[in-house]
């Protein structure tokens, strides 16, 4: 493994051991009000197209990292002609996005959509044909997708060509349901100060509150020092907010009309506990639709052996339907 600096526009070259091919990972310069980003591409070739990765509540991009990686490999064997880049963005109150100047309230999904929009343009970037979300990411992607179809993003903006939302419930999400794991997640990181010693500590102690171990050691990836301590890699009063505005918004009209030549991708975690019998059979219906020639499509894919956190619970199931369900470039 070759490692260099990473910052200034230097590089990080890094092998996959699951994989042959060797993956560079950058961390690009950006201006105070794009969101942070890492990209992944598989050699120093030009790429052809782009993926967009949203992690969900309390991610970040780093995440995803090895899942885009082992996804990167699977479509270098399928297309080897062509060259893919996967982008793994920090949110807005997340990661490294975390503070970022710019970056005003309301914290809500249209200005983390608008934040990816924001990037494209900064950069000059040619519009990302796919983009995944994952959870809070899957809804800032049918924000996106909703807004570049409607025009909100001004004419240069594209459509992608897919659109994959990883366990996220596509309308209202009832307020009463407070009891679920997410809810309980953000009620046991409330309840912490915001100093805390020790990553170990910060996992053990969720172990010790009941959540798993998968599950408690995924949340503590989410800490950075601060001098003895370790402190949150995200805004937590911020990132409720936007919990808040995830479970207000619906996008069961973009799902009942979906644009033109856009293919959504839903998949719904077998052991979730998301998802209600109306959401699930709204789901069903919208997959068995006839779509008129002016409509794209919408599947829908249950991933066994897993819970809301797909990356943790069964990430070679997740990237098994993915792959064999990703568009082609051919």
């Amino acid at each position: 493994m070759v490692l260099r600096n990473s910052f200034a526009g230097s590089r990080l070259l890094l092998s996959n051991f699951l994989s042959p091919w060797p993956l560079l990972l950058r961390s690009l310069s950006r201006s105070l009000e794009t969101i942070a980003y890492e990209e992944i591409r598989a050699s120093d070739k030009p790429f052809d197209s782009t993926v967009l990765v949203l992690h969900g509540l309390l991610g970040s991009g780093r995440n995803w990292k090895t899942f885009s990686r082992n996804l990167l490999s699977d479509l270098n064997k399928s297309c080897p002609s062509n060259e893919w880049r996967m982008v793994l963005v920090d949110l807005r109150n997340h990661g490294r996005s975390a503070g970022i100047k710019g970056l005003e309230p309301p914290h809500d999904m249209v200005n983390a959509a608008r934040d990816l929009s924001n990037l494209v343009k900064c950069h000059g970037w040619a519009w990302p044909d796919v983009v995944i979300g994952h959870s809070m990411g899957g809804k800032v992607g049918l924000e996106f997708v909703s807004s570049c179809a409607c025009g909100d993003y001004g004419e240069s903006a594209v459509l992608p060509k897919q659109l994959w939302v990883l366990d996220s419930i596509p309308g209202e999400v009832n307020t009463n349901d407070s009891d679920g794991e997410v809810e309980k997640v953000l009620h046991a990181l409330q309840n912490l100060p915001s100093s805390l010693p020790s990553r170990k500590w910060v996992v053990d102690h969720m172990i010790e509150q009941g959540f798993s171990k998968l599950l408690s050691e995924w949340i503590g990836t989410n800490l950075k020092k601060a001098g003895e301590h370790v402190t949150w890699a995200f805004d937590l009063q911020a990132a409720i907010d936007m919990f808040n505005s995830y479970r207000q918004k619906s996008y069961w009209s973009l799902l009942e009309h979906p644009p033109k030549d856009l293919k959504i991708e839903i998949v719904r975690a077998e052991n979730s506990d998301r998802w209600h019998q109306h959401d699930l059979q709204k789901l069903e219906s919208l997959a068995k639709k006839e779509r008129r020639s002016d409509e794209g499509k919408v599947s829908v894919h249950v991933l066994p052996n897993s819970g809301h956190w797909v990356h943790v619970d069964n990430p070679k199931g997740l990237l098994k339907i993915i792959s064999s369900n990703f568009i082609s470039k051919d």
